[in-house]
Order: C-alpha cells, then structure tokens, then sequence
C-alpha cells in the first residue's frame, strides 16, 4: 500500500505542475476582450449541465456562492446568461447560456483548442494524441473529486 501512496502522491503532483503550465499557457491565449477563464468556466459548466442556481454553481465549481455572484453579474451585463424561475423553488433562479453566450463560449473554446490542436499534431505521435485523449476524462473526474 505504501508504494500506491508514493504513486499516488507522485502522479498528483506531475497532473498539477502539467496543469499549471497549461493553465497559464491557456491564459495566454485569450484575446483582450474576450472572456476571462472564470468566466469561460462558467458557461462552460452551464452549458453542460444545464440549467443551474446561483449556489449550485459555486458548490461544483468550488467557490463562494458571493464570487460567483460576481462572474455571474459580469456575464449577465454582458448579456451571456438569462435568468429564469425554478419551476421547482420558485423564490430561486435558474441560469442558462444565452445565444450570445453559447457564441463566445465555443468562440474562446476555439482560439483554445486551435491551437492545442495544432500543437498536438506537430509535436505529438497518434498514440500520444489517443493517451491524452483517455486521460481527459479521467482528469475531469479528478477535478470534481478535489
């Protein structure tokens, strides 16, 4: 069990060094205007679960439910998010991604992956690509485990 732990604690810290350097490369990336990567994370998170409450969002998205009133504010002023009753608690709210917010959503998803993909073809092998491929999955699972 103590060499599991070892591996363990070895590959945790490899993922977020790797992550960490592809989190600021990502930064990088974005265009001034454009989203900011919590916002980016936002509507991404909306637009593949759904509609969601305020609260909800800041318990998957692991921050106080009074920063992502702010992101959220931000990304309604900008007319990213629509609010609807919930059918369900009608004293809350339910956001959804607008058109406009689908649209920079997979706009900034773009410039993004663009130029992942890019760099996966020039300096990566297909059985490399297939790697990071399986992987993907398994470290978003482990980012909503953390």
């Amino acid at each position: 069990m103590e060499a599991r732990d070892t591996l363990n604690r070895s590959t945790a810290t490899s993922i977020r060094v790797a992550l960490g350097m592809l989190k600021r490369r990502t930064r990088e990336a974005v265009a001034d205007g454009q989203l900011t990567t919590p916002e980016l994370s936002v509507l991404a998170q909306i637009d593949r679960n759904g509609p969601i409450a305020v609260a909800d969002l800041a318990r998957l998205q692991q921050i106080t439910p009074q920063t992502m009133g702010s992101t959220v504010a931000s990304l309604e002023k900008h007319g990213m998010l629509t609010r609807t009753p919930d059918p369900a608690d009608r004293r809350r709210s339910l956001l959804t991604v607008s058109a406009a917010g689908r649209d920079a959503l997979h706009s900034g998803r773009d410039v993004i992956s663009e130029r992942m993909a890019v760099a996966l073809g020039e300096s990566f092998t297909d059985d490399e690509v297939a790697v990071l491929a399986a992987a993907a999955p398994l470290l978003e699972r482990l980012a909503q485990r953390l």
